[in-house]
């Protein structure tokens, strides 16, 4: 077993030099430089070009990549702001924080209304706790998580006024925001894990089990349940993914200062250290994500143990 979790392990490097060195790419390649944004646009050229010297912008692009990994893996150095002169790790770690503490309560609502739901309408298929909830996964799973913001703005701040519209002060701050993000891929993990269930009643070995008299409870929860979780398990894990990244609309809409706003707020300024540490970070949280849910797997899925148990 923990050849297995050792291998995954080891698949994060280059996972997280790939993610590196595409976000480089995109940035040297995307036109305009930081001084002109930083200096204003009626900064005499030659400051403008003495400036991005001494950043170190103009240097050759496999040269400024090497450097940035040394620093990163040597000395855990992200480098130097060029917006706010701040460290770079300094400024977005608290932000980064925030972002996934919004993330995991958004993964964790989504399946905790997604997964019992598809459960239940898997078992009562063709009955009105299959149908009503279906219509309802179908409905919410297009609408977009700002739509889904305002209308909880104006039900829980205009209208009963029981919840901080803006801000993260208190776990209060973070209902309305988790739950924009998280209505969509609550859907999402709803459909998936209807269709692995019924996928996995209609096995030969549920209808062995019934006809040797295996109560239903136990047919279900004993038999069905465990097949029938290892696409959701995957769902629920790249569905970490999204939210991250639609953890943006929530920000903005009600003034949650995370990672994704900050990254967003400086692609305006050009400001190389600040957007690709913030997206190594977002990377790291996400291959992280993924070994768990492939440790969930082995523990799920025996063939994954047999296969790294018998090995000699």
């Amino acid at each position: 077993m923990y050849k297995y979790i050792l291998k995954r392990i080891l698949f994060l490097i280059p996972t997280i030099l790939g993610v590196t060195l595409i976000i480089y790419a995109v940035m040297n390649i995307t036109p305009g430089d930081p001084a002109a944004q930083i200096l204003g646009p009626g900064t005499p050229e030659a400051d403008r070009i003495a400036y991005n010297e001494k950043l170190g912008y103009n240097d050759p692009f496999l040269q400024k990549y090497v450097r940035y990994v040394k620093n990163m893996v040597v000395n855990q150095d992200f480098g130097i702001s060029y917006v706010t002169k701040q460290d770079v790790f300094a400024e977005i770690w608290p932000r980064y924080v925030i972002t996934l503490e919004l993330s995991f309560l958004g993964v964790f609502l989504a399946a905790l209304i997604g997964i019992p739901l598809g459960i239940k309408s898997a078992v009562n298929q063709y009955t009105l706790w299959d149908t009503i909830p279906s219509l309802l996964a179908f409905f919410m799973a297009a609408f977009p998580a700002f739509v889904l913001g305002l209308i909880l703005l104006y039900i829980f701040c205009l209208w009963l006024n029981i919840l901080p519209s803006s801000g993260v002060g208190t776990f209060a701050h973070f209902i309305m925001p988790a739950l924009a993000i998280s209505i969509p891929p609550a859907a999402q993990n709803f459909r998936f894990t209807k269709s692995s269930m019924l996928e996995s009643i209609r096995q030969d070995y549920v209808r062995t089990a019934r006809a040797k008299g295996v109560p239903e409870k136990e047919v279900i929860w004993k038999h069905v349940l465990k097949n029938a979780l290892l696409p959701v398990v995957t769902q629920v894990g790249l569905s970490l993914g999204s939210l991250i990244c639609g953890a943006v609309v929530a920000e903005k809409l009600f003034s949650v200062p995370g990672i994704g706003s900050l990254i967003v707020e400086r692609i305006t300024y050009k400001d190389e250290p600040i957007i690709i540490a913030g997206t190594i970070l977002i990377s790291i949280c996400f291959t992280l994500v993924m070994l768990l849910v492939d440790i969930i797997y082995a523990f799920i899925d025996p063939r994954i143990r047999a296969k790294y148990t018998n090995k000699r």
